[in-house]
């Protein structure tokens, strides 16, 4: 990975894709009178499609996921251009949320509120449990996550699988006090793909697995499928938690409620649904299943491990999570509530 790839944001030019009736879009306003400036490789560079072409000097979050609607972050520096073997990753420095992350034109983390979504996707489950001690993350490549398990003193081992190298390489690079998580000697980073590795674990080896994926679309499409579930739930052990990114209730409750019939009808303990505010995610919310195998009751709602922010000082202090608001998390609105409620029978 050529991690000088450095450019403003004047420099970057790419027609917009496809739009939703597969018919070619228009090529978007420049965002610069002169041509496009070369590349490291002597090829000319292309503006993101994620960029605006209505307000020059904009990032615009767009996607058929939600249509007719679009967040904008005003860019101030493109710090990295690359494209992996799985997607298009981009980090600019923003004017308000400070550096940000975007994979295939989609905000994965920004400084300033990436632990709304860190904290709480790892500790609802993990402070459900008492002492874990196997840790499993799929995804999460940033190291946001491992930066929050590494919190537990009773965890001893933390085994993460990634499939984009260039995520974790990228994120230690321009996230560090994200990306700080990969310096945990307790953690095992493997870099593949998740849903085989979930196949190839032994039966009841983990605690909690957390699975820290992108949308639906892509490389994170399989995540959301009945088979990935039945390999987590084959995975934990009794009693064990799973956590995994579970879209937005004002926008995907199609996709809530297929995920919610297909964990209440894997996972035998205890399915529910939570959610969390993250300003740049769509509708500014994100929410999170979160089920436990049979065995020993679990109940989410009220936790029973509290963190001892003391003994991870390195790691920074928590931001966002607390008792009160893991137990507020669990309460949904009406619309929601009655959807996910009439998958229960």
């Amino acid at each position: 990975m050529d991690a000088t790839k450095e450019a403003s944001v004047t420099d970057l030019k790419r027609p917009r894709e496809e739009d939703d009736n597969n018919t070619p879009a228009s090529p978007p306003a420049s965002m610069e009178t002169d041509n496009s400036a070369p590349a490291a490789n002597g090829e000319q560079t292309k503006e993101p499609a994620c960029f605006s072409s209505v307000i020059p000097g904009w990032f615009s979050e767009m996607s058929p996921m939600w249509p007719g609607e679009a967040h904008s972050l005003k860019v101030e520096k493109v710090l990295f251009q690359g494209k992996s073997d799985y997607q298009d990753v981009i980090v600019f420095q923003s004017a308000t949320y400070g550096k940000v992350l975007v994979l295939d034109g989609v905000i994965q983390l920004t400084e300033r509120d990436e632990c709304a979504y860190q904290e709480m996707i790892t500790h609802l489950p993990l402070c459900s449990i008492p002492n874990p001690k196997k840790v499993l993350v799929i995804g999460g490549g940033d190291g946001g996550v491992l930066r929050e398990v590494a919190r537990y003193a009773s965890v001893e081992q933390i085994d993460m699988c990634e499939i984009d190298k260039m995520v974790v390489e990228v994120s230690k690079q321009f996230f560090p006090d994200v990306a700080i998580g990969f310096e945990d000697p307790r953690v095992n980073l493997v870099i593949g793909d998740g849903v085989a590795y979930l196949k190839n674990a032994a039966e009841g080896s983990y605690d909690a697995v957390i699975v820290d994926s992108s949308d639906p679309i892509g490389p994170a499409k399989e995540l959301f499928e009945k088979p990935f579930f039945q390999s987590v739930a084959r995975a934990l052990r009794p009693g064990g938690v799973v956590c995994t990114q579970a879209e937005s209730l004002w926008l995907h409750m199609d996709i809530i409620e297929d995920i919610v019939s297909n964990c209440r009808e894997i996972f035998k303990g205890s399915v529910n649904y939570a959610w969390t505010s993250v300003p740049t995610y769509p509708s500014g919310v994100i929410g999170f299943m979160l089920c436990s195998t049979e065995g020993p009751d679990v109940d989410f709602k009220h936790p029973v491990n509290p963190i001892d922010d003391s003994s991870s000082k390195s790691n920074g202090p928590l931001k966002f999570y607390n008792a009160e608001i893991h137990s507020a998390a669990f309460c949904l609105p009406s619309f929601a509530k009655k959807v996910i409620d009439s998958k229960a029978n």
